[in-house]
């Protein structure tokens, strides 16, 4: 057998281990292939594109994550792939376009799953080269009378399938339906994801759980002196070492003012003694992703001022999470973090009460700007409405997993700030599961009451 044979043989070996993951999901993302084409309606088509490979420097790309819409329908991972959805279509409803094998590739860049296997490996009705895409897509939509597709995404796959749109109008010269609308997929699909199955549910328990000990294990390892990346290579070595592809989203670990940064991420300044230190970090597991954040004494011991700020957002936390439930309209987890906090603030003597007045004026926001969570998924700030029909809010439903992350924070720019609380920064955020008769706190596997957290920091530094 020679080189390129072996080559060959070993790549066929890498596809069929791989299909054995891909067979646990292929029932599951059929059936939501099914229920998305029964919401569309007969007529309709709707496409889906992988994500674009993204160059990082010269030739080296980052590495490659698949489009989640695709990916939660397909469970296909390939860049350079088109799934097109024609629900009734007797012969192939399920299209899908994707690379042909080319061992000159699979060499340098592992196994594809190639046209020919594109039924077994994927459950695809009907393959074509992606290098055809363009010839056979206008022929693919004659009959359809629109086209569920999201415009703005992908600027090279928009001209694709407005070229293709607009050819089967064209061929079509009134003799035949054509489509004469592109509309946007959200409503449809985005809502589907919204609400988690059972199989997401224990993707997501599993994210959680590896997330909150990588959480734990940054506690134990926390000393002064150590840098920002430090931690953050310490938390993300236990996501990986336990299953993780990834980091969910780039990890934040910001000690002192730091910390007063929303969305910091540069991770390259010392933790000191005397300071807090906070870690917002999530591993993907999966393809979903955890969402925690806690923050805590670098020395192992709250501050007085500290201590005062750790335990009102604390509170804040605990009282929305004790509101959730069926039912409850989604903006009022906000305003009863909004609430706690703001009176919290009032009795410090930082804001001026009442505390109505404090909120209808929004002085709380110097201190307190940004929601208190987000839907949580395949993404880490995940798809569906948070509003329906024009109301403010939505109710909740059981399946839904979200956020719960208040937060206090005294940037050294903010001129309300007292000066005893300047770079104080404490946010606490757990990711939650609307259950049938309440909710269920996924990260609870990572302390967060001060006497616990004063306990594990350090202990193995």
């Amino acid at each position: 057998m020679d080189q390129a044979e072996t080559a060959e043989q070993e790549a066929d070996e890498a596809i069929v281990t791989e299909s054995s993951l891909r067979e646990a999901t292929g029932d599951v993302c059929a059936a939501r292939r099914a229920r998305l084409m029964q919401r569309i309606g007969a007529t309709s088509a709707a496409l889906f594109a992988a994500n674009p490979e993204r160059n990082r420097s010269n030739d080296t790309d980052f590495a490659y994550r698949p489009n989640s819409d695709l990916w939660y329908l397909t469970g296909f991972e390939e860049p350079q792939a088109v799934m097109l959805l024609l629900p009734g279509h007797e012969e192939h409803p399920f299209v899908l376009f994707l690379r042909e094998r080319d061992m000159k590739f699979e060499i340098w860049d592992g196994p594809r799953v190639g046209v020919e296997r594109a039924r077994e490996m994927v459950g695809a009705d009907k393959a074509f080269p992606i290098t055809e895409l363009d010839e056979q897509l206008p022929k693919l939509l004659a009959g359809r009378t629109d086209l569920h597709y999201a415009l703005g995404l992908n600027p090279g796959m928009d001209a694709s399938v407005i070229a293709a749109y607009r050819k089967a109008q064209r061929t079509a010269r009134g003799r035949a339906p054509a489509p004469m609308a592109i509309k946007e997929p959200r409503d449809a699909l985005h809502e589907m994801r919204l609400i988690k199955s059972p199989e997401e549910i224990e993707a997501l328990r599993e994210a959680c759980r590896v997330s909150a000990e990588g959480h734990v294990r940054g506690m134990r390892m926390t000393k002064p002196g150590m840098t920002e990346f430090e931690l953050q290579a310490e938390i993300e070595y236990h996501f990986q070492r336990h299953g993780a592809r990834s980091p969910g989203y780039p990890s934040i670990v910001g000690t002192g003012a730091n910390a007063c940064v929303l969305h910091y991420i540069d991770n390259r300044d010392t933790l000191e003694d005397g300071q807090l230190v906070l870690v917002d970090a999530g591993a993907e597991v999966d393809w979903y992703t955890g969402d925690i954040t806690r923050t805590w004494p670098v020395s192992g011991t709250f501050s007085g001022h500290q201590r005062m700020i750790y335990d009102l957002v604390l509170r804040a936390q605990m009282e929305a999470i004790s509101i959730i439930r069926p039912g409850l309209d989604y903006t009022e987890i906000h305003k009863t973090t909004v609430e706690v906090i703001t009176q919290g603030l009032i009795d410090m003597g930082i804001l001026e009460g009442p505390m109505e007045k404090a909120i209808e004026e929004k002085t709380f926001k110097k201190f307190f700007m940004h929601g208190t969570g987000h839907w949580l998924g395949i993404d880490v700030h995940d798809v569906g409405a948070y509003a329906l029909d024009g109301k403010k809010g939505r109710p909740l439903e059981a399946g839904m997993v979200f956020t719960i992350e208040p937060g206090i924070y005294f940037h050294p720019e903010e001129e309300a700030s007292p000066a005893e609380y300047v770079g104080i920064g404490v946010r606490i955020e757990d990711d939650i599961l609307v259950t049938e008769d309440g909710c269920e706190v996924l990260t609870a596997g990572v302390p967060k009451e001060p006497e616990e957290i004063e306990a594990i920091v350090g202990t193995d530094a």
